[in-house]
């Protein structure tokens, strides 16, 4: 079992002054696949990713990378990731290839070796009509694109991804999505920050929920979306003035509380409640209200980050 873990934090707690960042947190991440690490903001998240990657000491507990301990073997750890932050920490006089080339030999590949594998990685990102451009000229896109291209120039077996979509397009934080799982695909363990809970949703095969510097919930998305209830009747008024008679309606059939958000009214499904959402939408309709929609759906990764985080202590 033990083979089969990247990145082992056990009881892992850190103090700035009286400030507790991190309470006792502890969790696994299995070999080749991503791990999602949510909180808001001040959470502690930027604290755990330094104490992963040996450039904080944790007050108490012991993170093991790869079988190897960041404290006492901190030299050898840092040969087993790459760390892509939120800005790009690429030079902008040089072009994308000669980039890729000057960290290829930073990172102690050879000439022949460097050269092979930055036309790779250029092939990977779709780069390869840019790569004699200055990066000076490159979208904000390409640079994210290039940035974790160089992430990757010595084929890291742990990558630590810091909110690397941030400040995206949506077509362009496709790309990246698309580009990331492949790298899982090809034998990579990502640790995943982000602030965006669809990309959580989307690219996390398990996440971990902080808040306040405590481990709040772990588990795979699916599962973290069945702690804020079942299936939900969401339901959108076109006017204004519908929405108290629908709550109405709604509440009198199912005799439970709906929550109400502008035009929009949510409640949670059991079983019983289940088999009444036709006799909701008979009674709607015969009301006379005007529907924008009208649908079932699984709580959203938002409902769950909103109901497990917000007002807790």
């Amino acid at each position: 079992m033990e083979n089969e873990v990247a990145i082992s934090v056990k009881n892992i707690s850190k103090k700035f002054g009286q400030h507790v960042a991190v309470n006792d947190i502890s969790f696994d991440v299995k070999k080749g696949e991503i791990f999602g690490l949510l909180g808001p903001n001040g959470a502690g998240k930027s604290t755990l990713i330094n104490m992963m990657t040996t450039l904080m000491h944790p007050d108490q507990g012991e993170i093991v990378i790869n079988g190897l301990n960041t404290i006492s073997q901190s030299r050898q750890v840092r040969s087993q990731f790459s760390v892509t932050g939120q800005s790009a920490t690429i030079d902008k006089e040089l072009s994308a290839r000669e980039n890729l080339f000057l960290f290829g030999r930073l990172n102690g590949l050879n000439r022949d070796s460097a050269h092979q594998r930055s036309e790779e990685l250029l092939v990977d990102f779709d780069l390869v009509q840019s790569a004699n451009h200055s990066v000076s000229t490159f979208s904000g896109g390409m640079l994210r694109r290039l940035d974790l291209a160089i992430s990757l120039i010595g084929n890291p077996s742990i990558l630590f991804l810091d909110e690397p979509t941030t400040g995206l397009d949506p077509r362009t934080r496709t790309q990246m999505w698309v580009a990331i799982q492949k790298l899982v695909k090809n034998g990579t363990t990502v640790l995943l920050t982000t602030q965006y809970l669809e990309e959580a949703d989307q690219l996390a095969d398990r996440i971990a929920l902080i808040d306040h510097g405590r481990l709040i919930a772990e588990d795979k998305p699916s599962e973290l979306k069945k702690l804020v209830g079942g299936l939900q009747l969401k339901v959108t008024v076109e006017q204004n003035e519908s929405v108290i008679p629908t709550q109405s309606i709604i509440e009198k059939v199912l005799g439970k509380t709906v929550n109400v958000e502008n035009r929009n009214l949510t409640v949670i499904l059991d079983n019983n409640a289940f088999n009444k959402v036709s006799e909701i939408l008979d009674k709607i309709l015969a009301s006379k209200i005007m529907l924008s929609s009208f649908k079932i759906d699984a709580p959203s990764l938002d409902e769950v980050f909103l109901s497990m985080t917000v007002g807790k202590n």
